[in-house]
């Protein structure tokens, strides 16, 4: 410190203070007298702006720049002057940097994680240490970049690791375009790119090339290419195309290419290649498919055209030619509206053709044809309102010549349904409409009931009043409830579709029925009365009478009967009251604590009830003879086989009764995760006896016995069983007695008339990917819901069973389905005295298991115990090969004899090239 100042600290701050104060008012006298205007050094400016010499180099934002003409140089403050005051009110502008010509449009963001250098004299910067730039929609990673403003170019390259291996690839992403590559230049002024050594995916495909060129419009320009839907950075095939043209959400075109398969070129050329990249409907050729059929000839299967046709429809159109001159043509439209409805229409037409046409007695031909159709309504549409289909409709042997799936083969049955049904919102009743088909490939029968209708309402309570308070009385417990029924059926040969044999056949009837029911708690029982009240209505009687003049060579019996119908109408009724007792019984048997089983539970759940019924129906009965002697005489109804049933005839006064059992056993369990550490087993989930015995009948007055019986053994066997015993004995002849079985000295129930059994058990390995599958299938879910949801696993599981070699499950490495079914049936012929008995006894299985992670073999095949004979059979091996899959098929014997073998790219966009061969053999 200065010595005057030593010990005089005031003297020493003013003094301080005065030399601060100059130095500030200096500042501002510099600043007043300043005016904007470039640095004296040109290469100053020029670094930053790179500004045009000669002209200025700032912009007013508002207004032109006023120049005063007493300061040359200097910019001077416009000013407003207000006529209504004395002073003047100064407005200032303000004034931006111009920009220079190699500046970009929008900014640019950019990060490193090492480090960022710039050079300003060069007008460069280097981003070192996974660099990212983003600019607009472009964004870029890389391990090295640099960038130079005079050209406007980034350049991104990789880094090197001590071993010498590269690392940090470049990864350039545009919206849905993404490029993989060692070396990529952009330019930012351009906006285009040259790539280098790029691995690039579009949609399911991959194009891997030497050099790309990406133009501002987003197309690319590939030289020394390859396309290929695997995933790998060596890919096991791929199309090699000189020249190729990606536009963008569009088309992949390619001049001409050669298939190379594990690095190795095949003789397969193409002149030219178009692969779709585009997303939602297109309409496009569907290629066929090469076969080799031993009775058709050399074909071509499933060839057509797929024509999209909008949001809400698209048609499908699919061929097959044979040499030997068999075709067939199906047309396939869909339809769909979201949140209302959606379904689609098969019709197929089929010729087929064997033999010679010179030679006539070798020569036939088949004519056929199918429909089939599936429609279904979204429940949110018209709440209350239903309608929906599913109809297969055709000729007997269409399936015969033109369908060659395992599970169509050996099922002789199909059906179809059609209904509309409408539930009244707040109202207690609803109407339904349906039309109904069955059909018997086998014996050519056709069933088909339409107007099917019905209309019912839910049970009520008349005495019931509107706020019920305590406990309701038993009158308020009173219910009634109606239902009507009208059914229109007709059954008949093919042969009679649509001609008169047919209408003649047409039945018509009607039902109507009332129940009246309330239940009364009785201590541990619940009583139930009842009176119920039927009344039939039919167009049609049928008069039948014995005519003793003709003869039955076959049966070598005297007598016939004669049939005439009589149209009209008639009605015939029912009615019948009840009363019915239930409860439960409940026994329990404990184990000592040290014990594994802890307790056996069994419940018993005894039903029973007492009915009579009046003779109503003595009206729709007749009295009938077929022979000679004074017994040859039986009552029959004038409305045999209508499809609303016929009465009852007599009085009936019945006791019905019933047993129905449950058993379960709890056991101790280290998995349970509660307290307890117990587990339930189920052993019988239902055995139970039914039967009735009628009080006023004459003679046989106990029915016969229904017992039946499930479980389902340690979750995986599937057990059911059923069958009726007949409690009277017969005689040599085959007629019943009245007597009893037990009566007879044999220790049983009765007669054992017929039975069956099944039983069923799967078993597999544990899937390796069974989370992702979930969550792909809740996904799918999510996306459809109800009837839309059911349709496309319908539609996959039938994919799944037309090629079984095609979708098996490699994360599953061994699975086994096993299914034994036993069905006996005994009938005694009346006069004659022969028995009949018809047994059948059934055993199928199917699985498959991995020779290795990628070769899988299969079996779908059965055993018939009775004829000895095994059931339609067919094989399979499977190759998984990454982003192809190779599948054998073989069909070794029976009436249709199948062969083929598979070769077939995974992806969808490839789907169609595919190497198939096919051959196929009838035994007719």
């Amino acid at each position: 410190m200065i010595p005057d100042y030593k010990n005089n600290y005031k003297k020493f701050f003013r003094q301080y203070l005065f030399v601060a104060g100059a130095v500030f008012a200096f500042i501002l006298i510099i600043d007043a007298f300043a005016w904007a205007g470039p640095h004296r050094n040109v290469n100053f400016n020029k670094s930053f702006t790179d500004t045009v010499p000669g002209k200025s180099d700032t912009v007013p934002l508002s207004r032109p720049r006023v120049r005063d003409t007493a300061r040359t140089g200097r910019d001077t403050i416009p000013r407003l002057t207000d006529s209504t005051a004395t002073d003047t009110t100064v407005v200032d502008t303000l004034y931006m940097p111009k920009l220079s010509k190699d500046s970009l449009d929008a900014p640019v963001n950019y990060k490193a994680k090492d480090s960022i250098v710039l050079m300003v004299p060069a007008k460069r910067f280097y981003l070192y240490g996974t660099a990212n730039t983003k600019y607009k929609t472009v964004d870029l990673t890389a391990e090295r970049m640099n960038f130079s403003q005079a050209t406007g170019v980034l350049e991104a390259t990789t880094a090197q690791d001590t071993s010498g291996k590269a690392y940090g690839r470049p990864v350039l992403k545009d919206g849905e375009q993404n490029f993989d590559s060692d070396t990529l230049r952009y330019n930012f002024n351009t906006q285009r790119a040259k790539i280098y050594h790029t691995r690039s995916q579009y949609g399911e495909g991959f194009i891997h090339s030497q050099q790309t060129k990406r133009e501002a419009d987003n197309s690319i320009f590939g030289w020394k290419n390859g396309y290929t839907t695997c995933n790998l950075d060596t890919p096991h095939f791929q199309f090699r195309a000189r020249k190729i043209k990606v536009i963008p959400d569009k088309l992949v075109i390619s001049g001409p290419a050669n298939l190379e398969i594990e690095g190795v070129p095949t003789p397969l050329f193409i002149p030219f290649a178009i692969f779709p990249i585009t997303q939602g409907q297109r309409s496009g050729i569907l290629p066929p498919q090469y076969v080799v059929n031993a009775q058709k000839g050399v074909g071509l299967e499933n060839g057509g055209y797929y024509l999209g046709l909008g949001e809400y429809f698209d048609l499908t159109m699919r061929g097959d030619v044979y040499s030997y001159g068999s075709w067939s043509l199906t047309a396939s439209p869909t339809y769909r509206v979201r949140y209302r409805y959606n379904g689609g229409l098969n019709l197929s037409f089929a010729t087929t053709r064997f033999g010679d046409p010179a030679v006539k007695s070798e020569f036939t031909r088949s004519r056929d044809f199918r429909v089939t159709w599936n429609h279904s309504m979204d429940s949110k549409a018209r709440p209350g309102v239903n309608f929906g289909a599913n109809v297969n409709f055709g000729t007997s042997s269409y399936n015969q010549y033109n369908v060659f799936d395992y599970y169509t083969r050996v099922n002789n049955n199909i059906g179809s349904s059609i209904s509309f049904s409408k539930t009244w919102q707040g109202k207690p009743y609803n109407f339904t409409m349906s039309l109904n088909h069955q059909q018997n490939l086998s014996t050519k029968d056709i069933f088909i009931s339409f107007p099917d209708a019905s209309f019912n309402v839910n049970t009520i309570y008349p005495f019931q009043p509107k706020e019920l308070v305590g406990t309701p009385k038993w009158y308020q417990k009173i219910g009634v409830s109606y239902s009507t029924v009208l059914r229109n059926s007709v059954n008949f040969k093919d042969t009679m579709f649509l001609k008169k044999e047919m209408f003649d056949r047409l039945q018509t009837g009607m039902q109507h029925t009332i129940p009246v029911s309330f239940s009364i708690p009785v201590g541990t029982f619940t009583l139930s009365p009842g009176i119920n009240y039927s009344e039939y209505w039919y167009t049609r009687k049928m008069i039948r009478s014995w005519n003793p003049h003709r003869f039955n060579p076959a049966t070598d019996t005297l007598g016939g009967i004669d049939t005439t119908y009589q149209t009209g109408f008639f009605a015939a009724r029912q009615a019948s009251a009840s009363v019915s007792l239930s409860t439960a019984v409940y026994g329990m048997y404990v184990f000592k604590k040290t014990s594994k089983i802890k307790a056996i539970r069994h419940v018993m759940r005894p039903t029973m009830s007492l009915s009579y019924q009046p003779n109503l129906a003595r009206s729709a009965y007749d009295s009938l003879r077929y022979g000679f002697q004074p017994e040859d005489v039986s009552r029959v109804s004038y409305f045999d086989g209508s499809v609303v049933g016929v009465p009852g005839e007599g009085r009936a006064g019945l006791i019905s009764f019933g047993l129905d059992n449950n058993l379960e056993m709890k056991v101790a369990s280290k998995k349970d995760t509660s307290a307890n550490k117990e587990k339930k087993i189920k052993l019988l989930d239902g055995f139970g006896i039914n039967g009735s015995y009628n009080l006023i009948a004459d003679s046989f007055k106990l029915s016969t016995f229904s017992i039946y019986a499930r479980t389902n053994l340690f979750e995986k066997l599937n057990i059911s069983a059923s069958g009726n015993l007949d409690p009277y004995v017969v005689d040599k002849r085959g007629h019943r007695l009245d007597q009893y079985v037990w009566q007879a000295g044999k220790l049983s129930l009765g007669r054992l008339t017929n039975a069956n059994i099944t039983m069923s058990t799967s078993f597999q390995s544990a899937d390796k990917k069974s989370k992702e599958k979930e969550k792909q299938k809740d996904d799918l879910e999510n996306q459809q819901t109800g009837d839309a949801a059911m349709q496309a696993q319908q539609r996959q599981m039938q994919m799944v069973r037309n090629n079984p070699g095609e979708y098996v499950d490699f994360d599953i490495p061994w699975r086994i389905d096993l299914s034994y079914s036993l069905t006996y049936s005994k009938s005694i012929i009346p006069d004659s005295g022969g028995v009949v008995v018809n047994f059948n006894q059934y055993v199928n299985f199917n699985g498959d298991f991995s020779l290795t992670p990628k070769w899988k073999i299969g079996l779908n095949s059965g055993y018939d115990f009775i004829n000895h004979a095994i059931a339609y059979t067919n094989m399979y091996i499977s190759r998984d090969l990454h982003c192809w899959q190779m599948s054998i098929n073989l069909i070794p014997f029976g009436t249709y004899r199948q062969f083929s073998i598979t070769i077939s790219p995974k992806s969808g966009l490839l789907r169609d090239l595919r190497i198939n061969r096919t051959r196929q053999f009838y035994d007719l």
